[in-house]
This record gives structure tokens, sequence and C-alpha cells, in this order.
């Protein structure tokens, strides 16, 4: 592993890389923040500087790169800025957002960008290619996670309440599956779509990691226009064995529950995404740890721990 020490000690609460690439941008965090958190200050590690940076009234709460853009998002408005020149190519009016909450396609030629509305659970998907904008109603409660496809034509969607995850076509704004983490509330912190979209990892303060099976259909898309409606039946999921009766009982005995499940130790908060293997998992912790897991979906048991490594754990000085 590589890690880099700055001369003047500050803290840095976002960090987001260009790819794969030494590009990165930074925005300080903390009593002693390393830049002023109203800042974004993009950083060349082969040069060992900041070679831009971009200034704000308000603090920063999230980046999202792309080869053609940077997306700047604060807690009421959102910047999008073209990334050859750092020219404002357009800006959207939120709703409050202290999470920050915003998703870029990453693979798709043209940008596709979804972002919280100015509703309560409202979500707008904004494609740049046909200059249009989706506006989806996600849910009743407050947002509070969501994810989309590298090639930005799923979204995955999580409210405050943590008990249903709902995945849409963003094209069409049609509500595609609905699967249920749990009965109780929780925070749902990650998710994560598979590369092929088969799969997706939830993580919430429940302690447990959930990977779902996706039902949805790429390359034949629903026309039905109409968005989350009530009127939507829900796919019942396959070991479900009130399917026979579910108009007669509530609609959890009938909801579609994850395939495999990962517990984690402690309180941590944990982030969740797809390994290079089929059907393997990397889980990250702000306490620094690293799990590698991999899942069986038929057997529906609990995952397999492959790996483990915690990174905050004193090593070799950082060169």
């Amino acid at each position: 592993s590589f890690c880099r020490n700055f001369e003047n000690i500050g803290g840095i609460g976002i960090i987001e890389m260009l790819f794969r690439s030494n590009i990165l941008a930074f925005v300080g965090h903390g009593d002693h923040p390393q830049y002023p958190r109203n800042k974004v200050m993009i950083w060349d590690d082969q040069q060992s500087r900041c070679i831009h940076e971009l200034c704000f009234r308000s603090e920063v709460r999230r980046i999202r790169l792309r080869k053609d853009c940077l997306v700047v998002v604060l807690e009421h408005k959102i910047f999008v800025y073209n990334f050859s020149n750092l020219e404002l190519l357009f800006q959207i009016e939120t709703t409050t957002n202290p999470k920050g909450l915003c998703e870029v396609s990453q693979t798709a030629d043209q940008l596709v960008l979804v972002c919280p509305g100015l509703q309560k659970g409202q979500v707008w998907v904004k494609h740049n290619a046909s200059k249009s904008t989706k506006s989806i109603v996600a849910h009743d409660s407050v947002l509070a996670c969501f994810a989309l496809t590298r090639e930005g034509n799923l979204l995955a969607t999580a409210s405050t309440k943590g008990t249903l995850i709902r995945i849409f076509n963003t094209l069409e704004g049609t509500l595609l599956q609905e699967v249920r983490r749990g009965l109780d509330r929780a925070e749902i912190y990650s998710l994560s779509f598979s590369p092929t979209a088969q799969w997706l990892a939830v993580s919430s303060d429940k302690g447990t990691v959930h990977v779902f099976s996706l039902k949805v259909n790429l390359g034949n898309r629903s026309t039905d226009k109409s968005n989350c409606s009530s009127n939507f039946r829900v796919p019942v999921a396959a070991s479900s064995s009130f399917s026979f009766i579910r108009g007669a009982l509530p609609k959890y005995f009938s909801s579609e529950w994850s395939v495999a499940q990962f517990r984690l130790p402690g309180v941590s908060q944990y982030i969740v995404t797809f390994g290079n293997e089929n059907n393997t998992l990397i889980i990250l912790g702000w306490d620094g740890s690293f799990f590698r897991c991999k899942f069986d979906p038929a057997s529906g048991k609990e995952m397999t721990q492959l790996e483990y490594h915690n990174f905050l754990e004193p090593e070799e000085p950082c060169n």
C-alpha cells in the first residue's frame, strides 16, 4: 500500500480519485483542516502539488469526478464543471442535503447525474445528453442513501426508515423492483450494484451486510410511465411460502429478502462494493478494517470471510 503525509498536518474530510489516476480532489475537515472546508483542492500526485482550487460560500459536502466533469455538492446546491478548464456547465438547486447525496455515471459517454429533488423523498435524474431531467418520487420519507450503476441506467434508493430498497429505471423513472432489508428502522450507510447489475449490496447500522438478487432486464425496459405507485406489484421472492395468500397478509410476508448476509464486528460504519471475482464482496470500515467475502446465492447462508486487514494498524512509516 502507499500513503502520503502532508507537511502541515491537518484534517481531510473528503477525498475523491479520478478513476485510478494521479488526480485527486480534497476538502478539509475537523478543528484544524488541511484546507478550508469551503474549498475543493485539485491535487496532482505526480507533481505532489495542488494544481487548481475552487472556493464556495458554504461547506462542501461531497465531490464526484469523471474524466469530463467535476461535481461539487453543497447543502442546497450542486455545481457541475467542465473538468478540462473548470468552466461551470450548470447548477442544480436541491432540498437540504447535509450528507451530500449525489451520484454520477462512470462508463457512459454522456453524464447521468442523480441528486435529491426539492421535495422529501424525491430524486432527480439528469441526462445531460438529452438535456432532460426525470423526477422520481422514491420514498415517503427523507432520502438516506442511493446508488447508480456505472452506466447510469439503474438507481437504488433507501430512505431514513431503512427497511425497503427500491430499484428504478433512470431513463423512464419506473419502479422495477423492491427488496426488504428488515422490519426495524435502520440507517443505511451504503448501497452498491455489482458490475453486471445482478446483485445489490447494502450495509447499515444493524451491523449486517446484505446481498439481494436483482430481477431487472436491462435489455427490455418497461414502458410503464408511472412512478412508485401503490398499485405496482412487487415480484415475490422465490423463497416466500406466503405468495399464495399475499393479498390477505401484511406486505412484508411477500417481500424479497437478501440471498446472503455477513455480520460485522464492532460499531464502525461500513461501505460495500463488489470484488473482481464472481460473488465476492469488499467491505471497508471507518475504523480501517477491510473484509473480502464470498457469497453463495443458492444456499442463502452467511458469507465466507476470505480476507481481513486493518489499514490503520501501525505499519512502516509513510513516504
